[in-house]
């Protein structure tokens, strides 16, 4: 077994489900956006989910799943078709990244564990390195050096930087060529659990307010400066990264979020410390969003919670615990949000995923 490793797989299926959500650097050209989701949809046995788009960040996210041997061949005729569309030395977005397919990550939702997924990662890695020549980095649980485990890590001085980063000795990739590609830069592919990407808005334009509370927010923490010297002290939750931002999209400054565990850091737990930390800087939270999907467990808790901080008795209907989680949260106050589209097992029943 995988270093630490641990099971995320919740869902009963016949068939094993593997699941793949791709971040392209493309949220504007709808005519790209279409071209690459047209290429994944062309492939029999994945079944393409959701597409989430974010113009301010210049960067879309598609859900696919299916049988492992499709996904796999989704994911790479997707990544084909990106490196053809995207020219990444005209990019701009809020959003860091450093290609065309920033990161392709695959997840074992039933029927398969992390070993099985890790394979089908290396198999999708070095095709894309060895057919479409993109430098390619293992992550997360498919890293094979610690440095190169975390996403943030491998990110870091974005596309404009990785010209001379890859000739580092320790940035090196994992496959293809070791010489950067301007137009589709370079992409992360990765073998992980289910991850939530929740971003909460504030009721202000002030960036910095979003930055104090994803530096006091995120496991990594932040520095301070006490006589002189700086320190490092740990954020408040364990498996959480977060920065601040302004969110065109919506005019608002805002905190976004991946949720490494959620069954450690749920929304619920993030949304609360979250509101803690805003009232510190004066403002208040006023609403979020989940880019991709959500399990369903995330929602279910919400509800239930909402109902007993009332002192109300938890309903059996699943559908009204999930409604009223979603107005807790306040999915809806930025954006649309239809249950039947953003939570997860919802989404693979009705594409015939799971019964």
């Amino acid at each position: 077994m995988l270093q630490g490793f641990s099971t995320f797989t919740i869902m009963n299926s016949k068939q094993p489900i593997l699941e793949c959500v791709p971040n392209f650097s493309e949220g504007r050209d709808e005519k790209k956006i279409n071209a690459i989701a047209d290429a994944i949809r062309s492939v029999k046995g994945s079944h393409l989910l959701h597409i989430d788009t974010s113009p301010s960040a210049n960067r879309t996210v598609m859900t696919f799943a299916g049988a492992p041997e499709a996904v796999t061949e989704a994911a790479y005729i997707g990544i084909k078709k990106a490196a053809e569309v995207i020219d990444m030395s005209e990019h701009a977005g809020v959003h860091p990244r450093i290609g065309a397919t920033d990161v392709c990550p695959l997840v074992p939702l039933a029927g398969l564990n992390i070993e099985d997924t890790n394979k089908w990662a290396n198999i999708l890695g070095k095709r894309v390195g060895a057919e479409l020549q993109i430098p390619v980095y293992l992550y997360e649980y498919s890293a094979l050096k610690d440095h190169r485990r975390a996403l943030p890590d491998i990110r870091k001085g974005q596309y404009e930087g990785f010209a001379e980063k890859i000739k580092l000795p320790d940035w090196l990739p994992d496959y293809g060529p070791a010489i950067f590609n301007m137009q589709t830069g370079a992409t992360v592919i990765g073998a992980r659990n289910i991850l939530v990407a929740f971003n909460i808005s504030l009721n202000t334009r002030d960036v910095d307010k979003a930055i104090y509370i994803a530096e006091h927010i995120r496991e990594r923490g932040y520095i301070v400066e006490e006589n002189g010297k700086r320190r490092k002290l740990p954020g408040l939750l364990s498996k959480v990264r977060a920065i601040g931002w302004y969110m065109e999209d919506y005019e608002t400054a805002q905190v976004s979020m991946n949720l490494l565990d959620y069954r450690v850091s749920s929304p619920l737990k993030v949304w609360e410390t979250c509101n803690a930390l805003a009232a510190e800087v004066n403002t208040s939270l006023l609403g979020c969003e989940v880019i991709g999907l959500i399990p369903l467990e995330c929602m279910v808790e919400a509800g239930a919670y909402a109902y007993l901080k009332e002192q109300e008795e938890v309903p059996k209907d699943e559908e009204m615990i999930v409604h009223t989680g979603i107005d807790y949260l306040g999915f809806r106050n930025v954006k649309s949000f239809e249950a039947r589209e953003k939570i997860l097992e919802y989404a693979l029943t009705d594409a015939g995923l799971l019964e």
